[in-house]
């Protein structure tokens, strides 16, 4: 059983996310779209714990939801940052790669959470 939110594997890998993408489009002169990609990839992990500290796994699950959400926000970003050259090829499908995993861990707990209830 799980306590804190800080456990969750799927927390956890958005943190890396969130880190990832802060250090690749910290020096985007972009500002309107760093700041849009920042505060996507932040809300994956935000998303998770505000969610784990709910009543009930209804809750939990809706959270879940839009952590993948935002997860997905960051991967659309971050085609369109290859496109506009703001990021190699490689970190691009590395960072997509990512998200792809954050949200298939996301979407594990809220399969386990659905299905016990």
């Amino acid at each position: 059983m799980v306590k804190r939110f800080e456990d969750l594997i799927a927390w956890q890998k958005a943190q890396d996310l969130s880190v990832e993408v802060y250090i690749q489009f910290r020096s985007l002169k972009d500002y309107s779209f760093r700041d849009q990609i920042c505060r996507a990839a932040v809300s994956v992990s935000n998303n998770i714990a505000e969610g784990f500290d709910r009543s009930s796994n209804q809750d939990f699950v809706r959270f879940l939801y839009m952590a993948t959400g935002s997860a997905s926000e960051v991967r659309s970003m971050l085609y369109l940052a290859r496109r506009l050259d703001y990021i190699s090829a490689d970190k691009t499908q590395e960072m997509i790669d990512c998200t792809s995993e954050v949200s298939k861990i996301t979407y594990g707990l809220i399969k386990s959470l659905t299905t016990n209830t």
